[in-house]
């Protein structure tokens, strides 16, 4: 089984910076990427940054310039420095791992969860 753990979020005023940490266990046959995605109230579950497994990287257009996707040095943890945190950063913050389980079948995987809220 895969889980995937989550840590690193908090109450931060706005201009500050959080680091979120995700950690990886268990056997993926084969990962294609690993993402961070967030979920604020009233609105739906988005894309924030992703990293394939060659190393590419793709932002959401509002945090270009102000959040850095990394994998660490094993690639079973993934990272997220969010610097000139603002307001509308805040959200549930979920990590994710697309991968295959066969040389057919790709699931994506997502842990729990941690929340950010940037706030005066």
């Amino acid at each position: 089984q895969v889980h995937l753990v989550e840590s690193g979020g908090g109450l931060v005023q706005p201009g500050g910076s959080l680091r979120l940490s995700c950690t990886v266990s268990g056997s993926i046959f084969s990962t294609v990427a690993m993402g961070w995605y967030r979920q604020a109230p009233g609105k739906e579950r988005e894309l924030v940054a992703s990293v394939t497994s060659g190393g590419s990287t793709n932002y959401a257009d509002s945090v270009k310039g102000r959040f850095t996707i990394s994998r660490g040095d094993t690639k079973n943890t993934l990272y997220l420095q969010m610097d000139s945190l603002k307001p509308e950063d805040t959200a549930v913050y979920y990590c994710n791992v697309r991968g295959y389980r066969d040389y057919v079948n790709m699931d994506d995987y997502w842990g729990q969860g941690t929340q950010v809220t940037v706030s005066s």
